[in-house]
């Protein structure tokens, strides 16, 4: 087994909520060593959000934050000031999710720190990025999901667009800004130099229109709310059987026609398998209204394992619309490792998300849970040069805060 690819890089997790220490989090598991920086009292504002377990941490915390070294520094206190330069003198990588500006009054901006530590990465996480008009605003995912056309894409036509109840836009922006970071380090091999990465969450959404954009710019058609089914791209939709909802992606041509087939010789109309102004994808857009009163009272009258058994039999991918609990016992969730167990000394054994990072010779799972509030305020500071009395002083003075 090879050492994991990030060992011997030390990041400083300037960042609170979800996109920044998801970033914290994947370098992590990368081999990194992240030392995840909070404020005094009540730390990561992510620690009382979802969840929460005690004043202490919550279930999104600790998600997001294992396998990292946590600190807890006054900043109003000129020792504070001092250990955080030296924390980032130390250190290959800086990641912030502020209000543009808001660290330089900390001295904790890019050309403060990037003067001192020429061959620092720094990454910035913000709502609109540091430029532009509307760089001063705050913001977060679902903002950045709204002003996308994301948003006003999904949904029942004629009603208000539903929440994601996923954070799209902090977790889209976060593997985005790991794969900068990573490329910032190898780029300073040849150059000898960091740099400043500006990732937007409003960039990194309208970055992911895979058509829409096209759509628009190329034949003036704005994408409209479409419900359960596509309309450009007859038959992909979501369909509700006896028992249960599913997806089937039958708009490829082969898989359409084994499709229709298959509904035919199972009780649906004579001719439906072999009526070829189904057979392009433009005729089947065109009698799109058609193919669904056929489609959708077939699969209604089925148990959702029927149909699937059926569309797995003649290779027309498909699948049940999953509830959570179904998703952490399904077989295959269960042999990629994407659950990953680890033991707390107060709440036992935790049952957490794992990351989607496979190599074939190292590791990546993380075991290590995440910090307590300044946990490792001591070791870190030893690491920096401070002797065991500045510690003790910096303790007892709550320069260096424990919880």
């Amino acid at each position: 087994m090879q050492a994991r690819p990030l060992e011997g890089i030390r990041v400083v997790d300037y960042s609170h909520f979800l996109a920044g220490p998801y970033v914290g989090r994947c370098l992590a598991a990368l081999g990194a060593e992240v030392i995840k920086v909070e404020r005094p009292g009540s730390g990561d504002a992510g620690r009382q959000h979802a969840c929460v377990l005690d004043d202490q941490q919550s279930g999104y915390f600790l998600q997001l934050n294992m396998g990292k070294r946590g600190v807890s520094v006054n900043m109003k206190d000129p020792r504070g000031k001092d250990f955080m330069q030296r924390l980032c003198d130390s250190a290959d990588v800086f990641v912030e999710n502020y209000r543009p500006g808001a660290l330089d009054k900390l001295g904790l901006g890019y050309a403060e720190l990037s003067a001192r530590n020429p061959k620092l990465v720094y990454c910035s996480i913000s709502a609109y990025g540091h430029t532009g008009p509307d760089a001063h605003r705050a913001g977060f995912g679902l903002i950045a999901e709204a002003k996308s056309g994301i948003m006003q894409m999904i949904g029942t036509p004629g009603e208000p667009p539903p929440l994601m109840r996923i954070s799209l836009g902090d977790m889209y922006t976060g593997i985005h800004a790991v794969a900068a970071i990573n490329a910032a380090l190898l780029g300073r091999v040849k150059s000898g130099r960091g740099q400043h990465i500006d990732m937007a969450l409003y960039d990194t959404l309208v970055s992911m229109h895979e058509y829409a954009v096209q759509c628009y710019t190329m034949q003036g058609v704005l994408p409209e709310q479409t419900g359960h089914d596509m309309p450009t791209s007859t038959l992909y939709g979501v369909f509700r059987a006896a028992d249960g909802d599913l997806v089937i992606a039958a708009q490829v041509d082969d898989a359409w026609k084994r499709f229709a087939a298959l509904v035919e010789a199972h009780g649906g109309p004579a001719g439906f398998g072999t009526d070829t102004q189904f057979h392009t994808l433009a005729g089947r857009n065109a009698h799109r209204l058609e193919i669904l009163s056929v489609v959708q009272p077939w699969v209604a009258g089925r148990p959702v394992a029927q149909v699937l058994e059926l569309l797995d039999g003649i290779d027309v991918p498909c699948a049940k619309v999953q509830r959570i609990d179904e998703v952490l016992a399904d077989p295959q969730i269960v042999a990629r490792g994407m659950v990953v167990e680890q033991h707390h000394p107060r709440y036992g054994t935790l049952r957490l998300p794992n990351l989607p990072f496979r190599f074939s010779d190292c590791d990546t799972t993380i075991r290590e849970v995440a910090p307590d509030l300044g946990q490792h305020n001591a070791e870190v500071a030893q690491s920096l040069g401070f002797d065991p009395a500045e510690i003790d002083a910096m303790q007892t003075d709550g320069v260096l805060f424990s919880k």
